[in-house]
């Protein structure tokens, strides 16, 4: 496995790829790697002869207060784990590197990236939408694997990919989640065990409020009673729990399902004194 951390050593080996007509399948992560990461890692062999994962933690996706210093980094860690899973490359830049002191260009996707998330954090796709476009350009992949659990993250790309032409497969990975559903996060290792059993409720509460939109519930009714629900069980707060179509996002029309919809909510579940920002979606 090669582990590289220069765009220049990148480009040889990818260069050196293309020459043979192999087809590179990219993974971007910001580490921490867990068992969600690797799933998406063993999905991407479906596509192509070379994996390619990177390594980085992206400042431009966090906002003032946010946990960018305090996020987890455990590199040779996950070198390990990617070495075991036999990725062919694993490429982690420097951060001077990707935002030298001349960098002035941002990246701003519509539609889809407004609203839920940036109801919360305004400037988080402007980062995500900045970092996958440099990394695309430098990793030049036939085809790229994001989780679905960063549902809103994933239209997003799809969006951006789209829109500036760029000739790269966007795929959506299936959420990872442990033996009671929680899906699985880097930030999950901050939660001791009465956290960890408070957030494994999230999913349960989000499957309840898809099955009662099912049975004819009305929407407002069904996502009001997740809302409620989840503060009773102990979340200090819940920034959203909404009901958009799956592709575009939007908001449905009429109040009951009429076809496939997706739930999407994010809370905030306390820990040891702090509190731990957890999203989940689940299909309807």
């Amino acid at each position: 496995m090669d582990l590289v951390r220069t765009e220049r050593g990148l480009r040889k080996v990818i260069w050196s790829w293309r020459g043979s007509g192999d087809r590179i399948v990219f993974v971007p992560t910001m580490g921490a790697l867990h068992e969600g990461h690797l799933s998406l890692v063993r999905l991407a062999k479906k596509y192509g002869e070379r994996v390619v994962v990177s390594i980085f933690v992206n400042p431009t996706q966090f906002a003032p207060g946010e946990d960018l210093e305090a996020y987890p980094r455990t590199e040779k860690e996950d070198a390990r784990l990617l070495k075991a899973e036999g990725v062919d490359m694993v490429y982690i830049p420097n951060p001077d590197t990707m935002y030298n002191v001349h960098h002035a260009t941002t990246v701003q996707v519509g539609g889809v990236a407004k609203g839920l998330e940036t109801d919360y954090r305004p400037t988080f796709f402007d980062g995500v939408a900045l970092v996958v476009a440099k990394l695309f350009n430098r990793v030049q992949p036939d085809t790229a694997i994001f989780g679905e659990k960063d549902y809103q993250q994933l239209a997003t790309i799809r969006r951006l990919v789209e829109d500036l032409d760029m000739p790269i497969k966007i795929i959506g990975a299936p959420i990872a989640r442990d033996a009671h559903g929680l899906a699985l996060s880097s930030r999950n290792a901050y939660f001791d065990e009465t956290g960890l059993t408070l957030a494994r409720k999230l999913n349960i509460i989000m499957r309840k409020c898809a099955a009662d939109m099912r049975e004819g519930q009305h929407v407002d009714m069904a996502t009001s009673e997740a809302k409620s629900a989840l503060l009773k069980a102990g979340f200090s707060s819940v920034d959203y729990v909404e009901v958009r179509s799956p592709n575009s996002l939007t908001v449905l029309e009429g109040g009951y399902l009429n076809g496939p919809a997706r739930v999407l909510v994010a809370a905030h579940c306390p820990n040891q004194g702090q509190s731990v920002r957890l999203i989940d979606n689940f299909p309807v």
